[in-house]
């Protein structure tokens, strides 16, 4: 039988504890560390890897009410430093995740938070009257706004506060706290933030990928198959530490899920230092799917060093503190 090859803690430094809890919006989670959507996969595919109840919470892959093939391949492609996707968030749809995903995800005793997405603003309120009755462990809903809309000539909702505002409105019935996930492919974020605040958002998640394209200089055209995609990895992690320090620095009191290149617990801390009240690791989780565990003992590492004994006391300290 073969082991799990969980990545346990190791204690280094002075032994003081460190409290990982940390707090976004009404939730409390046991740690400021979470998988972000896209990345670990629809269920319980990263716990041979790490024990997926150690973590924040595990956000799954984003659905929609209904199946969705996603793009034509190829779909995912290396760069420089990251990686451009167009995979089009191909997906089962929510009662088919519900009842053949979600059970096993649960019983690795992992908090769950559900991301959802639609092409119309009645898709994102079909996506959420079908997770309005899922198990408590499904902790909140991330409602990826950062999607083509159709009724606006595939504009993206997270463009536009109005949009913003009506995706939000229009899932309501979630009976769970919301994130709305934001683009950072916008001039301002902060008016984007407010509106999806204003309409019910307990916290923001910021940010998705970056608008980008690759072109096979051999065949004369884009090389993955959708034509665009999303740029992620290490290359716009600057870009989602901008993003959280604006938006808090405007926003103090909206609470922010930092995500964007953090493959370290450095990483991690800066962004939270720029106002994150917690974070999610994404591309990293694809040349190790060790990363969260990793990143989670290097926050902790950082800590002990630094005389920290609570992770969210962090949270915005780039605002305020000085250094002589």
């Amino acid at each position: 039988m073969r082991l799990p090859t969980f990545v346990s803690p190791r204690r280094r430094g002075p032994a003081h504890p460190i409290d990982c809890t940390v707090e976004v919006g009404t939730l409390r989670l046991a740690h400021g560390v979470m998988t972000a959507s896209g990345t670990a996969g629809h269920g319980d595919e990263l716990a041979e890897y790490l024990d997926l109840s150690s973590l924040g919470a595990v956000v799954v892959k984003s659905l929609s009410a209904a199946p969705w093939p996603g793009n034509p391949a190829p779909r995912v492609h290396q760069t420089p430093a990251g990686m451009i996707n167009s995979v089009g968030l191909q997906g089962p749809g929510i009662d088919a995740w519900a009842a053949d995903e979600l059970p096993a995800l649960l019983e690795t005793g992992a908090r769950v938070v559900v991301s959802i997405w639609g092409r119309s603003v009645a898709d994102y309120a079909a996506a959420a009257a079908a997770v309005a009755d899922l198990p408590p462990e499904v902790i909140a809903v991330e409602v990826n706004v950062s999607c083509p809309n159709v009724e606006a000539r595939h504009e993206m909702f997270a463009h536009s506060p109005d949009a913003t505002r009506s995706v939000l409105e229009a899932t309501a019935s979630v009976n769970r706290p919301r994130w709305a996930k934001l683009s950072p492919n916008v001039t301002d974020l902060v008016p984007i933030a407010a509106a999806a605040h204003d309409a019910g958002a307990e916290a923001v998640t910021l940010v998705n990928t970056v608008m980008g394209m690759v072109i096979d200089i051999e065949q004369r055209r884009p090389l993955l198959g959708g034509g665009g995609g999303g740029l992620s990895g290490p290359a716009m992690h600057p870009v989602a530490v901008r993003a959280v320090h604006d938006v808090h620095a405007a926003l103090p009191h909206l609470p922010i899920v930092g995500v964007g290149g953090v493959a370290s617990g450095p990483q991690a801390i800066e962004l939270m230092m720029a106002g994150a009240s917690a974070i999610q690791i994404g591309t990293a989780t694809f040349a190790d799917p060790r990363a969260s565990a990793v990143v989670m003992d290097e926050i902790e590492q950082w800590c002990r060093r630094h005389g920290v004994t609570r992770l969210r006391e962090l949270t915005g300290a780039a605002h305020h503190e000085r250094l002589p």
